[in-house]
């Protein structure tokens, strides 16, 4: 009965992480070209790299960023051809393809895990695992057990008994990808928005780095990651753009921002008052937090 109640509970918190939340949007300034100027095109369809597909508004220039940080590893992230559409889990189109403008081209699984907070903790994690710092992927369940994947790599393997979560020996020693993905769905089935947020770090909003995560815990709840960021060259404007996963489960999305006309992905930091809008949740100026 124990084992049950706590299974239902870190599922539904996990589930649920994403609800629906109606957005009321603000006004942002439109990225607009200089008197004279010609502007750039929004985007090269022969792309199929975040960097790559999407330009920078114009006068400004991608912030630098280590080539093997984070940033790097999220501005290569690999897109599907132009036009093409999110997919839910279980082969079905997303409704609303006016939200997003692009399609992030990499596997979610066939279950009903991969939303929000799992797409953040995933990118995450696959950094880090193609980086082989393994000792750095760890995420906690809900109710706060620590999941370290060098317990997962030796073959160890989650067992919730009452309310007791502990490892136990279950396979042999592996590190596969299919072993990681096995672990990111554990992680996806115990974890959401309300475990991320007390593992992550509040930061100032003016401190925006790619790789940050605007996050409302809870239930409901949602989380965006900052995939790429840009600077105006004459006015130290800086930009940004946001991916995120939805619910049921579904491929990563590259955000319009909904107050610019023309699927415009860039967001001006500047700009934001005391919210945070996005397409489909508001969230709180104060939302921005950091691995």
């Amino acid at each position: 009965m124990y084992f049950q109640l706590l299974t239902s509970f870190l599922v539904l918190q996990s589930l649920f992480s994403c609800t629906v939340e109606t957005v009321n949007h603000n006004t942002f300034s439109e990225i607009k070209s200089s008197p004279g100027k010609k502007a750039k095109s929004l985007k090269d369809t022969t792309s199929f790299t975040l960097a790559g597909r999407f330009n920078t508004p114009l006068h400004a220039i991608r912030t630098e960023v280590d080539s093997s940080s984070f940033g790097t590893y999220l501005r290569n992230l690999p897109l599907k051809k132009e036009g093409a559409q999110v997919k839910y889990y279980d082969g079905d189109f997303k409704y609303n393809a006016s939200v997003y403008c692009a399609v992030v081209d990499l596997p979610i699984g066939q279950k009903d895990l991969h939303q929000c907070a799992d797409a953040v903790m995933r990118f995450r994690a696959e950094y880090l695992w193609e980086q082989k710092r393994y000792d750095e992927i760890h995420f906690n369940f809900t109710n706060g057990f620590r999941v370290d994947y060098t317990q997962w790599m030796k073959g160890k393997r989650i067992r919730v008994s009452g309310n007791k979560v502990e490892w136990v020996q279950r396979a042999q020693a592996s590190n596969t990808y299919h072993d990681f993905w096995e672990y990111m769905e554990c992680i996806f089935t115990y974890a959401g928005t309300l475990s991320l947020s007390r593992e992550l770090n509040p930061i100032p909003l003016n401190e925006m780095q790619i790789g940050d995560v605007i996050i409302k815990g809870g239930s409901p709840g949602h989380a965006v990651l900052v995939v790429d960021m840009a600077q105006d060259t004459l006015t130290q404007k800086h930009y940004f753009m946001l991916a995120q996963s939805y619910m049921p489960a579904q491929e990563t999305q590259i955000l319009v921002n909904p107050n610019i006309p023309g699927a415009n992905p860039w967001y001006c930091l500047e700009d934001i008052e005391d919210k945070i809008y996005t397409p489909e949740w508001t969230f709180a100026r104060e939302s921005l937090m950091r691995f």
